[in-house]
């Protein structure tokens, strides 16, 4: 399973990134946290997704969460790749 977070400033770019999420068979948490089962294509999907349309179009505060929570690994995406501190998350 993958959980999603993000924190997205534009209300037009937070409501596809949503949409986005929903397509790859997201389910909403929270309003900004979405679980999404995961396969190797659907996080292929998502990142090149991400890479080459979202994070182009952030503005400086922007950030998305990818937790692999099988993997114990997180991907960061705009502002949260500079925080470099660990992620402590409980599966």
């Amino acid at each position: 399973m993958l959980v999603v977070s993000y924190d997205i400033s534009d209300n037009k770019l937070r409501a596809k990134f949503a949409k986005t999420l929903i397509k790859q068979g997201g389910i909403r948490l929270q309003y900004s946290v979405f679980e999404v089962n995961n396969s190797k294509r659907v996080l292929d999907n998502l990142i090149v997704r991400i890479e080459n349309y979202y994070s182009k179009k952030f503005g400086g505060g922007d950030s998305v969460f990818i937790f692999e929570t099988d993997m114990h690994k997180a991907l960061k995406y705009g502002n949260a790749i500079h925080r470099d501190q660990d992620l402590l998350f409980f599966t």
